[in-house]
């Protein structure tokens, strides 16, 4: 039998066969493997690129809605720094009062700038209401209207005049600063409601104490408190000018020190 030569192709499947290996290419096994491996990176790689989007998104709604929350707030807040001490002009026994009511959930001022008016036309009659809807949808009102009618702090307010400021409130209240009185063995303090035809003046400062849900109560709820000083809280003197056809007469008052 005749030898066989170097390097013929029996001594190459020879050497091929003892070192292990294989002429026949991937098998189904190993090509199994490889696309379950590659499904696995595949899906990581798009499971990362979701959560990166989602987060995206709610980090731009979350800007968008503080952006809502400050614009508003600083509106509100101008507007009682700029309230006015005016008194209403009454024909009954208890004689004239401030146009000014606080209470826990809703407020009523005259102030010399408009939140709803572009350009100020005079005085504003305005009034603030929180409407708790329930399950965190509460909502800031806004109603004002131009300080004309006579009897304008009296009447109800017109539902169709309302503008909604912010939604979405899960919390909400106004306080009111009373200023120490020795005379009146009064502490100073925060109360949860101003009468000023008892107090006989306006409040030195106000706060609002508020807490804004997440979108759709998913995400994490964000509180936040205004506090505003009232300029016109001291008065020296009222000035009964003639009005004409205004309601009432403005009363000049120091700027608290």
């Amino acid at each position: 039998m005749m030898s066989q030569t170097k390097g013929s192709p029996m001594c190459v499947q020879t050497f091929i066969r003892r070192m292990g290996l294989s002429m026949a290419g991937f098998t189904l096994l190993e090509v199994t493997v490889t696309l379950t491996i590659l499904g696995f990176i595949l899906l990581i790689i798009f499971g990362a690129f979701r959560l990166g989007l989602s987060a995206w998104e709610r980090g731009e709604s979350t800007r968008d809605e503080f952006q809502t929350v400050r614009a508003v707030t600083q509106l509100i807040s101008r507007q009682l720094k700029s309230i006015v001490p005016y008194k209403i002009k009454t024909k009954k026994a208890e004689g004239d009062y401030l146009a000014f009511e606080g209470k826990a959930h809703s407020l009523k001022l005259v102030s010399a700038l408009p939140v709803k008016a572009k350009r100020p036309e005079g005085l504003v009659y305005a009034v603030y209401e929180y409407k708790d809807e329930g399950k965190e949808k509460g909502s800031l009102i806004l109603y004002e209207e131009r300080a004309l009618n006579k009897d304008f702090f009296e009447e109800p307010l017109k539902e169709d005049s309302g503008t909604t400021l912010l939604e979405g409130i899960s919390e909400f209240r106004f306080e009111y600063f009373r200023e120490e009185d020795p005379e009146k063995n009064q502490e100073a303090e925060w109360v949860d409601e101003w009468n000023a035809k008892e107090e006989k003046v306006l409040p030195k400062s106000m706060r609002i104490i508020m807490t804004v849900a997440g979108k759709n109560g998913k995400e994490k709820e964000s509180s936040l408190t205004i506090l505003s000083s009232i300029p016109a809280n001291r008065e020296e003197k009222i000035a009964t000018a003639a009005t004409g056809g205004r309601a009432g007469s403005i009363i000049r008052q120091n700027r608290p020190r």
